[in-house]
């Protein structure tokens, strides 16, 4: 399998909110949200994003505080976290303000059930003027849309949707080592739903041609493969 990262729909979609981001004028907030259902790469695409913007990437925890948050911020800001809130916050603003870095929280609706914690990094937003990144499940937006305050700050939004048979022929394509036929990446379509399961599905697909001396999978062989 060969290691590419694939651009699909949602990655440009992601690629997107982050450039419309940017370039907000300063009186209008650069709070994004990107929200779906689990498995269709939002994680994945928000790593590789962060690396590519270098941008700060926090995964939020269960019962994680506002200052368990800041301190992370902190870490990958290469700071050490000072002991108090107030001073890892004054912390954190300082150097974003002096080194400007796009934030992306990931798995954010660990943080929705108390929203302390997301309003400390409005706050944070509003000291330095970064772009903030909210990544979370299917059910993040209509959450957000209950406490209107922070809702309205979301200038932002994509969702991440369901794979298309468009999708997977790119995604075949790109990291098979093998020729995988149409129709067999009909079967895929049809059968595998989130991104671990294509790729999973394609591997499986790669190991029976290097058993069988084949370089390409057709509808038969994929359908004794995914029937097995």
């Amino acid at each position: 399998m060969k290691p590419v990262f694939v651009k699909t729909k949602n990655v440009k979609g992601f690629i997107n909110l982050i450039h419309n981001l940017k370039n907000k004028p300063e009186n209008i907030t650069k709070i994004g949200l990107v929200y779906g259902n689990a498995g269709l790469g939002k994680t994945k695409t928000a790593l590789y994003l962060s690396i590519q913007h270098d941008a700060i990437y926090v995964r939020a925890t269960n019962s994680m505080s506002p200052k368990w948050l800041l301190e992370e911020i902190a870490k990958e800001l290469d700071e050490i976290p000072r002991f108090y809130t107030a001073d890892i916050f004054r912390q954190c603003v300082n150097t974003l303000r002096s080194n400007p870095q796009m934030i992306i929280v990931d798995e954010i609706d660990y943080l929705l059930a108390d929203f302390r914690t997301i309003e400390t990094l409005r706050d944070l937003h509003d000291e330095t003027g970064v772009p903030i990144i909210l990544v979370g499940m299917q059910l993040a937006k209509h959450k957000f849309k209950k406490h209107t305050h922070l809702f309205d700050r979301i200038s932002e939004i994509y969702k991440f949707s369901e794979f298309e048979y468009a999708d997977i022929r790119q995604i075949t394509e790109e990291i098979s080592e093998i020729e995988i036929t149409k129709d067999a990446v009909c079967l895929i379509y049809n059968k595998a739903k989130s991104f671990r399961q294509i790729v999973n599905t394609i591997d499986a697909f790669e190991k029976v041609a290097q058993a069988n001396g084949l370089t390409q999978i057709d509808e038969n062989i994929a359908q004794e493969v995914l029937g097995g």
